[in-house]
């Protein structure tokens, strides 16, 4: 009898056991990892120019991944694409412009589109084929510039900045071909589209070019421009979105790591001063 009680309760015993060994298990550390992992990644639409834009965002894409973004760069080569595009949420993002430009865009087109943060400034510089400096301009001379409002003041700014013209007082960064006020050397000013300057520049005695058209012509500011803007320049070069997207986690993060040490080694190590960092 007693052994038959004996052999019951070890059944029971084993029966137990077996029932807590069958319970789940709670998930270690490295298995939680690995569900992160295997979730989705968020893709990121981003608008931009291939020179700088694109190649700045090519290099950030591995340090995005450790955050579960991917990054998909759609390629434009105008200036007015980019936010429509992202108006009509064909982006996520875009950068290509400084803040003046966009600030008139938006206002003439009515678009909600913010910046989220400043990256780098492209100094715009006076380039020529024929001229090797400043005085070697004649009387009458042809200088090419940007036919977008914000682009084209901005040129009209460093012209008159170098001597070649003087604008009317106060106007800023709104002059126009009308505001200026002295021109003694009859420069003729020639508005030509942006992405169009470094073919115009053949045809020319010289043009004011946008950094991110010149570096594709193998023209680089800090070489080759007979003048540039300063590293003070207010035209950064900016991250833009949707207003309803402004406080968007991922597009914070994008922001971020173009904010990063690492960016500004590859904007100095890679663009020698043809780019300089804005953060």
């Amino acid at each position: 009898m007693k052994k038959k009680i004996c052999l019951l309760l070890t059944s029971i015993l084993v029966l137990a056991f077996s029932a807590g060994c069958s319970q789940a298990v709670p998930t270690s550390g490295a298995e939680s990892d690995k569900s992160q992992q295997s979730q989705k990644p968020v893709v990121l639409k981003v608008g931009a120019t291939p020179v700088p834009h694109a190649e700045i965002i090519n290099f950030i894409k591995p340090l995005l991944e450790k955050d579960n973004i991917e990054i998909e760069i759609i390629e434009f080569q105008d200036y007015v694409q980019p936010n429509t595009a992202l108006a009509d949420k064909e982006l996520d993002a875009n950068f290509f412009q400084h803040k003046p430009y966009l600030d008139n865009f938006t206002s003439e087109r009515n678009l909600d589109l913010v910046s989220i943060g400043n990256v780098h400034v492209e100094p715009l510089g006076l380039y020529s084929k024929t001229v090797k400096s400043l005085s070697e301009f004649k009387a009458g001379s042809t200088i090419a510039i940007p036919n977008d409002a914000t682009n084209a003041a901005r040129a009209l700014l460093l012209l008159q900045t170098n001597g070649l013209i003087k604008l009317k007082e106060g106007v800023g960064i709104e002059a126009t071909e009308k505001d200026i006020a002295d021109n003694p050397m009859n420069i003729k000013i020639q508005p030509a589209e942006a992405a169009q300057l470094p073919r115009v520049l053949e045809d020319v005695d010289g043009a004011v070019i946008n950094t991110n058209y010149a570096l594709p012509a193998n023209l680089n500011p800090s070489k080759d421009a007979l003048v540039i803007e300063g590293k003070d320049s207010p035209y950064a070069n900016i991250v833009v979105v949707r207003k309803e997207d402004e406080s968007r986690a991922e597009l914070q993060k994008l922001i971020e790591v173009l904010n990063g040490d690492e960016v500004r080694s590859f904007l100095e190590e890679t663009y020698k001063g043809a780019i300089v960092p804005a953060f």
